[in-house]
């Protein structure tokens, strides 16, 4: 697993987008800094890439159920 360098990652808490619309997670995301969000369904195969600035929404019926950096 290598980390990235190229974008740092916010002194954000990933949890607080739990619970929030995908619209609304995805602004505020971006307002807090994270460079690049991404949104996935839950059971969703995913690398293991690393990417520094990215913040991963799992989403299930337009809901953030689970959120993390990376």
């Amino acid at each position: 697993m290598t980390a990235s360098t190229s974008s740092p990652t916010p002194a954000d808490d990933p949890k607080r987008y739990v619970g929030l619309g995908t619209d609304e997670a995805e602004r505020q995301a971006h307002r807090r800094g994270w460079s690049t969000v991404r949104t996935v369904p839950p059971g969703a195969i995913l690398t293991m890439e690393y990417l520094a600035g990215r913040l991963n929404l799992e989403v299930e019926d337009d809901t953030v159920q689970r959120a993390w950096s990376g």
